[in-house]
């Protein structure tokens, strides 16, 4: 009966040499080997790495020993690699290149230049400062994935401490200890009006002009905000006004008002779209235009995020809305 041959133990050497071989070649001698591989002459390969040929030939040598593996033929003529230099090489250079890509790609992403960047937004009007902003920046940094949520401040804000927003806009001027805050831009307060209302044609209206009407209010958006806003213009005013909440979209709460259902009161970036049967009015008794705001978590350190931010700061708004900055920050909101 024939017996199996049993194989000789590893020794500690073989035992680690998949495990931790790797961990103990300096990256200095994989750069010369594959400087070798690509030259087939110590000499070359030492002239294009800056270094001697003795400094290269001693390192390859001592990779060799640490390999246990012959890489590289020698003779009078030059060196070749062997077959298992060859594949070795091979596996080194696309390791290498990865190496080379994990770092510039973790460089683009540390300037910014790299990465996603999450935006919550109340609406995203066409040729408005918030839609030039963010057109701008893409512009700028084509490199980032940016991503656009829409919803109310309350939706946003939730959205933001969840980590799943980095940067959200809204109206006003929100007091969140837990987040960082900056006015970023200005807009007039305007009415909207059908056509037909016989204020459609003034040059301003005031608050005590619009008592009795019927306003429509988005339950989305800046509908809660623009709620609040209509009841502490016209509290204690008699006729008292009535407020209709619905479920609709700015375009279509815009048609409704083109249609007669009642009127609403916009920022003037709304002025900026396309709508018939609807008059923009400015509010003649509005001391201070409507201030918007970015929040975001002061533990966000991305650069894509300081980076929208600067832009933010350094763009002027949009000319055909009127719109203006202003520059005034909360303390403690830098990064």
């Amino acid at each position: 009966m024939m017996r199996r041959r049993r194989s000789a133990p590893m020794n500690d050497r073989q035992r680690g040499l998949a495990t931790s071989l790797g961990s103990r070649i300096p990256l200095a001698s994989l750069i010369q080997t594959l400087a070798v591989a690509e030259y087939l002459s110590f000499y070359r390969a030492a002239q294009a790495l800056g270094t001697t040929q003795s400094s290269v030939s001693a390192r390859i040598k001592a990779l060799e020993n640490e390999l246990g593996i012959l890489l590289f033929e020698r003779n009078t003529r030059g060196v070749r690699l062997t077959e298992a230099g060859r594949l070795f090489v091979e596996r080194v250079s696309a390791g290498v290149d990865q190496l080379d890509h994990a770092v510039k790609t973790a460089g683009m992403a540390a300037s910014g230049e790299c990465g996603q960047l999450r935006i919550g937004v109340h609406a995203l009007i066409p040729r408005s400062f918030l839609a030039e902003l963010i057109g701008q920046y893409r512009e700028d940094h084509p490199g980032i994935e940016v991503e656009i949520a829409e919803g109310t401040a309350r939706e946003a804000v939730m959205q933001l401490r969840a980590d799943r927003l980095d940067i959200v806009f809204l109206a006003g001027a929100p007091e969140l200890p837990d987040c960082h805050s900056r006015h970023i831009w200005t807009e007039p307060l305007l009415a909207a009006l059908p056509e037909r209302h016989t204020l459609a044609g003034q040059s301003a209206v005031t608050w005590p002009d619009l008592a009795g009407e019927t306003f429509l209010v988005r339950h989305g958006g800046t509908g809660p905000q623009v709620h609040d806003h209509i009841v502490l213009r016209l509290a204690e005013r008699w006729p008292a006004p009535s407020i209709l909440r619905f479920d609709v979209g700015r375009g279509t709460l815009l048609s409704m008002v083109g249609k007669g259902f009642g009127i609403t009161i916009v920022g003037a970036a709304t002025a900026l779209l396309p709508m018939s049967g609807v008059a923009f009015v400015p509010f003649g008794d509005e001391s201070e235009p409507v201030l918007f705001s970015a929040v975001w978590s002061p533990s966000n350190r991305s650069a894509a995020l300081r980076n929208l931010l600067d832009l933010a700061r350094d763009m002027k708004p949009a000319d055909p809305a009127g719109l203006r900055r202003r520059d005034s920050d909360h303390s403690g909101e830098h990064l």
